[in-house]
């Protein structure tokens, strides 16, 4: 049973219209390819799906009524019923006035002003998927296990090495010990030392990166609260993590790697973690920024030019 069907056994509400379109967006990937099938059907016709039967729609799609049903509750819906009132409800917003969606993948021939246009609202749609499916309970979980960490490893390899850094040079700032580790030797001997009272950070987009998967394991099993920021919550490292932050990506294409949206996306799950950190631990973290800031002031001063 996926994780997504525990949850809704487990009492949880199914997501609202608006998170639909991002949930399948996000957990497309990872589907099997009938149930792509029934996704990109749902995602491409909210209006036309929600007029159809579960029958009518496996027919549609040309997959089952069971495989209609799977990936429903997939979806977060208990059953077929929750879903068409779910895309019911998105068609009315999607006919409410919206300006269309620019949908086209980035050409090698587009004029630059089209790239800038395409860029920007593919980011903007991967950072509203990426809100729509953060799970606040979980975000919540983590910021307290970081704002009462002894110590914060932080692996990531690449573009999420990159913002692995990001978000040790924050809590940094207002005060906390924390390391980022893209050197994957490095990161299990570090891990080793975690204890019960640090925290390990995951940063991976496939979920399945063994460099960040493996010392992960290492600092689960010292003990350590971990965390794993990932666009595959089904993914192997979520079975280390004791918390799951879930990101979206826009759609890859051959000028717009992965790498590209994941780094978008990660780094507003990165702001959020800061942020609620920053708020828990407020006495402490505004002096520690403000002297961060007194101590960079002398390099953001212009230097005058002399004759």
């Amino acid at each position: 049973m996926t994780r997504e069907v525990k949850e809704i056994f487990a009492g949880e509400a199914p997501p609202a219209p608006a998170a639909l379109a991002a949930k399948v967006r996000t957990l497309a990937p990872s589907m099997t390819r009938s149930m792509q099938r029934v996704a990109e059907a749902v995602a491409a016709d909210p209006a036309g799906c929600a007029s159809l039967t579960v029958t009518g729609l496996a027919e549609l799609t040309g997959t089952s009524e069971a495989t209609v049903v799977r990936t429903a509750r997939l979806l977060g819906y208990p059953g077929y019923r929750d879903l068409r009132l779910a895309l019911a409800g998105l068609a009315a917003q999607q006919q409410s006035g919206r300006a269309p969606a620019v949908t086209a993948d980035i050409a090698v021939d587009d004029p630059i002003a089209d790239v800038v246009a395409k860029l920007a609202y593919d980011e903007q749609q991967t950072l509203a998927d990426t809100a729509a499916g953060l799970d606040t309970v979980q975000l919540g979980a983590a910021v307290a296990a970081l704002a009462t960490a002894r110590r914060v490893d932080i692996y990531g390899v690449g573009a999420s090495g990159l913002v692995a850094q990001d978000l040790a040079q924050k809590l940094l700032r207002i005060g906390l010990i924390a390391h980022p580790h893209s050197d994957p030797h490095l990161a299990v001997t570090n891990a080793v030392q975690l204890r019960a009272k640090d925290v390990a950070v995951a940063i991976t987009h496939s979920g399945a990166t063994g460099d960040v998967i493996e010392p992960l394991r290492v600092a689960f099993e010292r003990g350590a609260t971990t965390i794993a920021i990932t666009g595959r919550p089904d993914g192997p490292v979520t079975q280390y993590a004791d918390h799951i932050l879930t990101t979206s990506t826009a759609r890859e294409s051959e000028l717009r790697p992965a790498a590209m949206s994941s780094r978008t996306s990660q780094l507003l799950v990165v702001d959020c973690l800061f942020v609620g950190v920053a708020q828990r631990t407020y006495e402490t973290a505004a002096p520690a920024l403000a002297a961060s800031y007194e101590a960079l002031a002398h390099r953001h001063t212009p230097r005058r030019r002399t004759r």
